[in-house]
């Protein structure tokens, strides 16, 4: 473990006793002492903030450790330079020049099976200043994504006064393969959750750590969009993360939404042996020698997502929501207004008829009249507010079972198209409002205005002034009620920041009982 550690950073000898170092955060090398050794990190340009990189919170998961659950890191000697990001879990990366490659995917960003780090940006000055932690998981629909990419950098939210937390998870089959020969291998007898695995050690390593960065362990939230918001649900309804965080926001991926897929143990593993057949790999042995360009190459033939296995899904999140029972004090959700522009594949018109009939039944006559497909080149609107007005029908359900729940709920609606001569072709696309949240819209090419800098703002000072009080609103802010669910309001935030009605109640009205059926349905 150690060579790998040097390997992934420089490893700087030092005889300082770990007591004296883990509070000193003056100079331009803070130590801190952590789970496993001391490490060192890099300071902004101006010193305001202190960022560490590529801190392990788990052993690499390759070898024996494929398809296991992350056991704690080895310790090392010396002061770990904490100064570069990790390799991403391996995963397939977006194809250049598309879409997501341009938006986020600058480079093409190393990866490797030992990946499990994490990164933190903290501008306290002292352990004691107990600081609002937030820990970002990153989207990607299961199969792609990092804590490094530029998006999520942290400097600007520290800046807010919180603690920032990134982390990698195992993606794709490395994080979600479920096959009964795994499952029998596991005291609790399941396969197939190993990444949200990673985010509950991930958590629980800020747990027993964020102390020594200036960060309170008791204030956490965890945020989360699309692939992350689905985690974020996963985790707030999840016995194995209590007491690991205690506010949560939850960005495009409502419980309730379209990309809530909820495969059970025996569908999942059905799908695994789908996936060792094509490897010609039945047993675990011989799937943990395959390398890993194989395992990607068959990807195809299982569903990356979540199981509900009985033990870290034990049901339906929605279920527990609905009881009552989930891990949060307060919640933030919300959707965007084009969540299908850059995401849905191109289809026809017969083809998106003949999904709505087998997807609504005898609803599928009123899904076709609120989004008409007349000929082909109708489809991707249609596409685009289907799905849209879906995930809004979703958020508002959820927020709506919380708040009745006795939860602090608040509910967004992000509408800002954004900027640049593909804006009316994408507008407020799914994502578009990661750089808004972190203060990061330089590292997208956009000709952005003072209105998205401004709007930037007050969207930082809502995400961090809910992360430090359970509540978004704060001085010099527009004011964002609370949910209610007699009242139906959610903010919006675009070039108008303000209360409205639930945007488009007819489809509200459409979706509501049919994504209300996961609270009854087997």
């Amino acid at each position: 473990m150690l060579g790998r550690l040097m390997a992934a950073s420089i490893l700087i000898a030092c005889s300082t006793a770990r007591a004296e170092t883990a509070n000193l955060f003056t100079g331009a090398a803070p130590v801190v002492g952590v789970t496993g050794g001391q490490v060192v990190g890099a300071d902004s340009p101006d010193g305001a903030v202190h960022a560490y990189k590529g801190i392990p919170f788990a052993a690499p998961p390759t070898g024996d450790l494929r398809w296991r659950p992350p056991l704690p890191p080895a310790g090392w000697q010396g002061i770990l330079a904490a100064t570069h990001f990790a390799p991403a879990c391996v995963q397939a990366l977006p194809p250049p020049g598309s879409f997501y490659q341009r938006e986020f995917f600058h480079t093409t960003e190393p990866t490797s099976e030992d990946c499990l780090y994490l990164n933190v940006w903290t501008g306290a000055r002292s352990a004691q200043e107990r600081r609002p932690v937030m820990v970002w998981i990153y989207g990607g629909g299961f199969v792609q994504g990092s804590g490094s990419l530029d998006t999520f950098d942290g400097d600007a939210l520290a800046r807010r006064g919180v603690v920032l937390v990134t982390f990698n998870y195992r993606v794709g089959p490395f994080g979600f393969l479920a096959l009964p020969a795994l499952s029998a291998e596991s005291p609790q007898h399941v396969s197939g959750n190993y990444g949200v695995l990673d985010q509950l050690a991930a958590l629980r390593w800020v747990h027993d750590n964020i102390a020594a960065f200036g960060g309170d362990p008791d204030r956490v939230t965890i945020f989360g969009q699309s692939a992350g918001a689905v985690s974020t649900n996963v985790l707030m309804a999840s016995p194995l993360a209590r007491g690991l965080f205690q506010r949560a926001i939850v960005e495009s991926g409502s419980a309730f939404g379209f990309f809530d897929r909820r495969p059970t143990l025996a569908q999942a593993e059905h799908d695994g042996a789908d996936f060792a057949r094509a490897l010609g790999a039945v047993d675990p042995s011989a799937l943990r020698a395959q390398p890993a360009a194989a395992l990607l190459g068959a990807a195809g033939h299982i569903r990356a997502w979540p199981v509900i296995d009985g033990w870290v899904v034990p049901e339906d999140p929605p279920r527990a929501f609905g009881r009552g029972s989930e891990n949060v004090t307060a919640v933030m959700i919300g959707s965007n207004d084009d969540e299908g522009t850059a995401l849905l594949p191109a289809q026809s018109a017969a083809a998106f008829a003949a999904a709505a009939r087998a997807r609504f039944g005898d609803g599928a006559d009123t899904y076709l009249r609120l989004y008409p497909t007349s000929d082909d080149a109708a489809v991707a609107h249609a596409g685009d507010r289907a799905l849209s007005d879906e995930l809004a029908a979703g958020s508002r359900e959820q927020v709506h079972l919380l708040a009745a729940a006795g939860r602090a709920a608040w509910l967004y609606h992000f509408d800002r198209r954004a900027p640049g001569p593909d804006g009316s072709r994408y507008g407020a696309f799914h994502s578009a409002e990661l750089v808004y949240v972190f203060g990061t819209q330089d590292s997208v090419s956009r000709p952005w205005t003072p209105l998205d800098r401004h709007l930037s703002d007050v969207m930082m000072g809502y995400w961090t002034n809910f992360a430090a009080h359970g509540d978004p609103n704060g001085l010099g802010l527009p004011d964002w009620p609370a949910y209610a669910p007699g009242s139906d309001v959610a903010m919006e935030l675009g070039e108008r920041i303000g209360p409205l009605p639930v945007p488009a109640p007819e489809a509200a009205a459409f979706f509501t009982p049919y994504l209300s059926r996961r609270l009854t349905a087997p």
